[in-house]
């Protein structure tokens, strides 16, 4: 299954750097999301080391299909509108 990230996980002061919103292809309204929490998200970084960083998916993020996961480590910049894979 396929996502893009959105954003990552904000409120008006602060951003939080593991937390990413995703919107999951396919998926359009919050009950479709209930089979995707405990999923594990993979995004691989560009460059020559192709190095991959995963997730996990943790709740759904709004009404529209959004989910929000928890990555082990702060995420750069680059990974905004970036394709991820759901497991």
């Amino acid at each position: 299954m396929e996502g893009t990230i959105v954003n990552f996980r904000r409120s008006l002061h602060r951003m939080t750097g593991n937390h990413l919103v995703i919107k999951v292809k396919g998926v359009e309204k919050r009950d479709k999301t209930d089979s995707l929490i405990g999923k594990t998200v993979v995004w691989q970084a560009p460059g020559k080391n192709k190095k991959q960083m995963t997730g996990k998916i943790s709740a759904a993020h709004g009404n529209k299909g959004a989910v929000r996961a928890i990555f082990e480590t702060g995420m750069p910049g680059q990974c905004l509108g970036e394709k991820v894979e759901i497991k």
